[in-house]
């Protein structure tokens, strides 16, 4: 079978054209991530890989879970991809999905992981430089892992900024060991 990357990307592309048309990106948006939530579900795995459940048993099961959450256009999507047993890569056009809507809206998601929690105010600094760096409305987003030790690394798409002291230890480490 194709990867999940190959196989959600013709679907992602159609479903953001459309979005973009009717103006519904944000709203489409919302219906994917729900499908991608559904299908990510590690009860429904076995479901959507077995070929056991007819395409309108597993439209029949997305529809009843969904309920009034989607429109014509997801409920649509959500016979097109059962009938060719692509339910599966959901969560993945959702991702790429995501990504297009991003590069034309000129956003970027960003996660900030330090080892102790960072306060508004340095959140929204370091949201503002990275956004002037990378030409984009950046959100940033905070988490902490106290295994860094101290610092903090960013990653926003492709970028990533490691200032950890972890990752300062391991650099040394290696100089050391030449």
């Amino acid at each position: 079978m194709a990867e999940p990357y190959t196989i959600a990307r013709p679907y992602a592309q159609a479903v953001f054209s459309l979005a973009r048309e009717q103006g519904r990106l944000a709203e489409w948006s919302e219906m994917l991530a729900l499908l991608a939530t559904i299908a990510d579900d590690e009860r429904m795995g076995p479901v959507l890989s077995s070929p056991r459940p007819s395409a309108e048993e597993l439209v029949t099961l997305f529809l009843d879970l969904c309920g009034e959450h989607l429109d014509q256009g997801g409920r649509n999507l959500v016979r097109l991809l059962a009938e060719s047993r692509r339910l599966i890569a959901l969560p993945v056009l959702h991702r790429q999905f995501e990504a297009l809507r991003a590069e034309e809206e000129g956003t970027l998601q960003a996660v900030l992981t330090s080892a102790q929690p960072v306060d508004d105010a340095v959140r929204n600094t370091l949201a503002e430089a990275l956004g002037r760096r990378l030409k984009r409305k950046v959100t940033l987003e905070t988490t902490v892992d106290e295994r860094l030790l101290g610092g903090a690394v960013i990653r926003a798409g492709d970028l990533v900024i490691d200032g950890s002291v972890r990752d300062r230890l391991q650099r040394l480490s290696t100089q050391l060991n030449r």
